[in-house]
């Protein structure tokens, strides 16, 4: 008990130090800001942009901070960057200090998008500007890495971005994935094609096997399982379950097992060949079941609680599945009674 209440403290501990550390992160700084207003100790108050034109601060992971001048035209946006710090943020618990270098300044979170930095009595507050992020967030970061590198710049240079090419860029970009897409699809219907014509290739050999071994059978194999039939339809066992069926009674799942076993008492290979023709699903195969043991389309329309169109629809779909060719349901009917394996 002790050994695992010592277990259980550590692993609290553990949880509370990650928690901290992951507290001192300052990962919610990360992405574009934006100055949106400066304050005075005597209350004076600036508002920006002023002429089109504010201070941007790109936080760059928790580590590195751009600042950089953006002004905006008629045609985009002109980047100028300035500096590059190295910044903390301290969780103090009721407040969290702010480091740019070695300079602390308090930082208050007004919510998740507005924040005020305390500068010699100067309130800065700044304003996540998500659409700038969005449209211009990586050529801004990467102008800043590029221009400023290690070293502030001694003369600010202008870097335009333009909405036009932005916006051709776009165009390009959005075709591209467009192309991508129709590409894929193309891929993917090809690849369906020659999935097809492969299982339509296996079915057609299979049906030609099935085909030429019934063709090739003996004459005193094709007495034996005429015997075997004959037998069967006329045995009690099937006349009780043709009542059943006459009656309307619905077939329970022990049912259908017990119909599957008769039938591979007559036809041993007849359910795994009906199996490997096609996908089916249980109310074709059940279908298929019942036609095999010449159930008419009305009373295997009543037992499955379905309208005799709906039956007559499953028949024939099934032929054109697995013949590729539209053909009725009596042509399904005589494909299922042919099959003697």
């Amino acid at each position: 008990m002790k050994r695992q209440l010592l277990i259980l403290t550590c692993s609290l501990l553990l949880i509370c130090c990650d928690h901290h550390d992951m507290k001192d992160k300052a990962f919610f700084l990360e992405g574009v800001w934006t100055l949106r207003q400066v304050k005075s100790p005597e209350g004076y108050i600036t508002d920006y942009p002023v002429e089109n034109s504010t201070t941007c601060h790109i936080y760059d992971s928790d580590s590195t901070l751009y600042e950089c001048t953006l002004s905006t035209t008629a045609t985009g946006m002109v980047v100028m960057p300035r500096n590059k710090y190295a910044i903390t943020l301290i969780d103090r618990g009721d407040s969290y200090l702010y480091l740019e270098g070695d300079d602390p300044r308090p930082l208050t979170i007004l919510n998740d998008t507005s924040i005020i930095i305390q500068r010699y009595g100067m309130q800065y507050t700044w304003v996540r500007a998500k659409d700038i992020a969005e449209n211009w967030g990586d050529d801004i970061l990467g102008i800043n890495k590029s221009d400023l590198m290690d070293e502030p710049n001694e003369e600010l240079r202008r870097y335009v971005l333009s909405t036009k090419e932005r916006h051709q860029a776009n165009v390009i970009h959005g075709f591209a994935v467009f192309s991508v897409f129709i590409i894929l699809v193309a891929l993917f219907i090809a690849q369906m094609a020659l999935a097809n014509r492969r299982e339509r290739r296996r079915l057609q050999l299979q049906l030609e096997q099935i085909h030429e071994v019934q063709e090739n059978r003996p004459a005193s194999v094709r007495q034996v399982i005429a015997s075997v039939e004959n037998e069967f339809f006329a045995s009690d066992d099937y006349h009780s379950l043709q009542q059943r069926i006459s009656s309307g009674q619905q077939l329970k799942e022990q049912a259908w097992t017990e119909i599957e076993e008769q039938l591979k008492s007559v036809y041993p290979g007849f359910c795994s060949q009906l199996r490997s023709l096609y996908a089916m699903s249980e109310l074709e195969y059940q279908v298929c079941l019942l036609i095999k043991l010449r159930i008419s389309p009305t009373e295997i329309a009543t037992v499955l609680s379905r309208d005799v169109s709906t039956i007559s629809t499953v028949r024939s779909r099934l032929f054109y599945k697995v013949f590729g060719r539209k053909g009725g349901a009596k042509d399904w009917d005589d494909f299922i009674l042919s099959l003697r394996t």
